[in-house]
């Protein structure tokens, strides 16, 4: 049984469907963690943090199921200049699932404006390549005919170019983000119609569609000691259901963080998180899927350290949430 999902697998990822020209997946990594994580899916997000933040998260997903995803991100960014309005990062992006790896590296630019006296809205601009290596000899014909397999059509790190844009706007307390973070649309590759048969096995493989991310959470002071944050995220992409994903944390003391998830459809998540120190915070996500591939796999983990260098007498009085 779980070679049948591992092809599910690989056709979900991949797009392939033997004689069909296109196919369509959900294909951008996702994070349980996604509130300390947002530079990944929106170049406006970068300087919001007013410090120099480095954030690495790793992603093992589907534990016990061989070639299920696991995916890797390290990201830092900063606000320049004495007014702080332009916000500067680089994020690098690791995907592996099945036969396929895939590398994005971007740079990040956001400019703030005060919107009140409260309120900034940041617009965000982000440039760069991806990377995309697909080892069919990994792998056997799922079936006989198997186009792509039979005919050994690997990728060699194709290069594919990103642009992407967002808007940022938060205060305190509240936060509202939008973006798109690749709107270049790539068909990776191609097999041609086969010369020496009467049927054709057109395949397109991987065709990355654009990808549309929209966050909020806002931060309720429930006393001196006890915060609480509900947050939302929601990826659309066509071709693919609206994903959605509620996540209800409390932070303790300033210290500890203690939340919930929930991804509709999908799976339910626990939360953890540390502030080690001014500087550092650490955490840990574990996500129990709910559909039926929970009968093959034990849950997915995620480890996230975020490290930020305060300038001067600047200190955290507070951590924010977001």
């Amino acid at each position: 049984m779980k070679r049948v999902y591992l092809a599910i697998i690989f056709l979900g990822t991949l797009g392939l469907l033997t004689g069909v020209e296109e196919g369509f997946a959900q294909q951008d990594p996702q994070f349980t963690q996604y509130i300390y994580n947002q530079q990944t899916i929106n170049p406006a997000y970068a300087g919001s943090r007013g410090t120099l933040s480095v954030v690495g998260l790793h992603r093992t997903q589907w534990v016990g199921l061989d070639g299920a995803p696991r995916s890797f991100s390290l990201g830092l960014h900063s606000p320049i200049g004495r007014s702080e309005r332009v916000g500067l990062g680089v994020n690098v992006l690791r995907d592996e699932i099945f036969i396929t790896n895939e590398t994005t590296i971007d740079v990040d630019f956001s400019y703030t404006i005060d919107v009140s006296t409260r309120g900034k809205l940041a617009f965000g601009l982000n440039a760069g390549a991806q990377l995309l290596d697909v080892n069919v000899s990994r792998t056997q014909a799922f079936q006989s005919g198997d186009a792509l397999a039979s005919q050994g059509a690997n990728i060699d790190n194709q290069f594919a170019p990103q642009v992407g844009l967002g808007l940022f706007y938060h205060t305190d307390k509240f936060y509202f983000g939008a973006s798109a973070p690749n709107l270049l649309q790539t068909e990776h590759f191609e097999l041609s119609n086969n010369s020496n048969s009467n049927q054709s096995t057109q395949v397109s493989v991987a065709s990355e569609r654009v990808h549309y991310f929209f966050t909020s959470g806002y931060v309720f002071d429930l006393s001196d000691r006890v915060k609480f944050k509900p947050a939302g995220i929601v990826r659309a992409v066509s071709g693919a259901p609206i994903g959605i994903d509620l996540t209800a944390n409390f932070l303790l003391f300033d210290k500890l963080t203690l939340g919930a998830a929930y991804r509709v459809s999908a799976a339910v998540s626990g939360l953890i998180g540390f502030q080690i120190s001014d500087s550092i915070l650490l955490g840990f996500a574990y996500d129990g899927e709910t559909t039926e591939l929970r009968r093959f796999n034990d849950g997915s983990y995620e480890f996230f350290l975020r490290y930020e260098v305060f300038k001067g007498a600047r200190r955290l009085v507070s951590p924010r949430f977001f």
